[in-house]
């Protein structure tokens, strides 16, 4: 099967979807567009290490090690200044 978003030839006007790196193999999706975006899409991180959105063809990737699935992750840690 050929690749889903083969590389565009240079000087093209074809874009490369979007790559958002994720730490996690569970991501979901919405398009970002607020009104304009798509539906709430949950997608599963495969061995590839990425999952294309099916609405929107943006790409998640990713990026680390991962800590366990259930690990609570603090989305704004906070940093002691000394």
């Amino acid at each position: 099967m050929p690749p889903r978003h083969p590389v565009p030839a240079p000087g093209s006007a074809e874009l490369a979807p979007e790559e958002i790196p994720v730490m996690q193999h569970r991501v979901a999706c919405d398009g970002g567009g607020g009104a304009l975006g798509h539906p709430l899409v949950y997608m599963e991180i495969g061995d590839g290490g990425a999952v294309d959105c099916g609405y929107c063809d943006r790409r998640f990737v990713l990026v680390a090690d991962l800590a366990q699935d259930n690990e609570y992750r603090d989305p704004a840690p906070r940093h002691d200044a000394h």
